[in-house]
């Protein structure tokens, strides 16, 4: 059974730090591509950060660039999305997601496997 996990959410206040964790069960997360979703409420899903499949590379919404930093542990079977300096407007739901095929992709559509999301909330 294909699961990914995420881990790490929570409250935090403006201009703090938290790190996400996503783990993988039941694939080889050293062939997927791997991304960062997230959701507020009210909004539409949208894209905060994706590497391929080594980690080499790495893409990141503008909003989120300098501020974000996505990695992985292939050997942990872990994705991690180390958030800095966060903001209120960062509250949101935040998913992890796995694709597989060629290059980093930040359209939602192109990802197959999904976890069920930790809440991130930023207080003022």
């Amino acid at each position: 059974q294909v699961q990914l996990v995420e881990s790490g959410g929570g409250l935090v206040q403006a201009g703090g730090p938290l790190r996400l964790s996503c783990a993988a069960s039941g694939l080889s997360l050293s062939v997927y591509n791997m991304g960062w979703f997230r959701q507020a409420s009210g909004k539409e899903r949208e894209f905060v950060a994706a590497i391929n499949w080594s980690g080499s590379s790495a893409y990141y919404a503008d909003s989120v660039q300098g501020r974000f930093t996505i990695s992985r542990d292939n050997a942990k079977e872990t994705v991690y999305l180390q958030m800095n300096i966060l903001k209120p407007e960062d509250t949101a739901r935040y998913y992890c997601a796995a694709r597989l095929g060629r290059g980093i992709v930040s359209t939602s559509n192109e990802y197959s496997t999904w976890g069920q999301g930790t809440q991130v909330t930023v207080s003022s």
